[in-house]
């Protein structure tokens, strides 16, 4: 009895001190520099979300953020290395959207977006936009690049940050409602895909507003519709799809922090608490205006019920539009 007791006690006290520890470790946190992965390079939309973030939550926090872009595979390479970065609450992984249509198109991976990250909270949510280089395309509405698009069969393309991205996905649903012929170009990330539409190497982009605003706005491209119910106040302009006359084609993006599975929970809501607070900052405000973003309130159990609906949506869609990586 004497041994029984005395190994509840000492079990009670360890109890004790975890509850203890727990405040102050969320207080204490961080004690040294922190990693964002970004599974895409530079100059992409989760990129162009992540930095700013990062740079708000910097002087929030008082140590250094890192981006550390890990681009490849529609964005499985970065997921995967941030599912295996140490739980120790220096290593945070900024995915989007795309990581929940990988798991219908990549029956291997190598991580699982549901059990392998914790939800932190959405950072953006800014509309899908259909864009074409205005040097290379000389349709200026919606119905005349599908009406082109029917007559020359072979002679469009389109860019995407790569296989399984909402990129890919929403220029395949655009070709399914239009049944209109387009050639899927996948890249590294939407910063390259980018460029490329700029440059006039590729047609036309299923682009976030968030990184296609300021190409739209300098006249580099030419935006024909907004894949979302209304207008958007940065392009008021450009109609929406449904206005332009492609009925039923809504698509919008996201982007997120996720933690490692295995993160101390202190730590966790210590970020869900900051990230909370930066995206009321007014530069990321006023960032996010100029993105035509909106910030949806989900954070922690919400966002991995989001998450979770997600995967079920785009896996239907994956499967509804016999999407096969090429």
């Amino acid at each position: 009895m004497f041994i029984s007791r005395r190994i509840l006690l000492l079990l009670t006290a360890a109890g004790l001190a975890t509850t203890a520890t727990a405040p102050t470790l969320a207080q204490t946190w961080p004690t040294k520099s922190i990693t964002f992965i970004v599974p895409f390079p530079a100059g992409g939309g989760t990129d162009a979300f992540a930095r700013p973030i990062a740079a708000q939550l910097e002087q929030q926090l008082g140590q250094r953020i890192i981006i550390d872009n890990r681009g490849g595979a529609g964005g499985t390479v970065g997921a995967s290395a941030a599912s295996k970065a140490a739980p120790d609450g220096y290593t945070f992984f900024v995915g989007a959207a795309h990581h929940t249509i990988a798991p219908a198109l990549y029956p291997k991976l190598d991580y699982d977006i549901e059990k392998d990250f914790i939800p932190v909270g959405v950072i953006a949510q800014p509309p899908q936009v259909i864009v074409v280089n205005p040097k290379k395309v000389e349709a200026k509405t919606l119905a005349e690049l599908i009406a082109f698009a029917k007559a020359n069969p072979d002679k469009l393309n389109y860019a995407s940050a790569g296989n399984g991205t909402t990129h890919h996905l929403a220029g395949e649903l655009f070709k399914l409602l239009a049944k209109a012929p387009l050639t899927h170009v996948p890249y590294r990330g939407a910063g390259p895909a980018m460029q490329d539409l700029v440059a006039g190497q590729v047609d036309v982009m299923f682009d976030g507003l968030g990184s296609s605003a300021p190409q739209i706005s300098g006249g580099a491209l030419r935006a024909l519709a907004v894949a979302a119910p209304t207008r958007s106040e940065v392009i008021a302009t450009v109609p929406t799809a449904k206005e332009a006359g492609l009925d039923g084609y809504d698509v919008a993006t996201w982007y997120a922090i996720w933690a490692t599975k295995g993160t101390p929970a202190p730590i966790v809501a210590r970020v869900s608490e900051e990230l909370q607070k930066a995206l009321k900052a007014p530069m990321i405000v006023e960032a996010w205006k100029k993105n035509g973003s909106a910030v949806p309130a989900l954070y922690g159990p919400d966002f991995a019920k989001f998450v979770s609906a997600e995967v079920v949506r785009w896996g239907k869609v994956v499967n509804e539009a016999n999407i096969r990586l090429e």
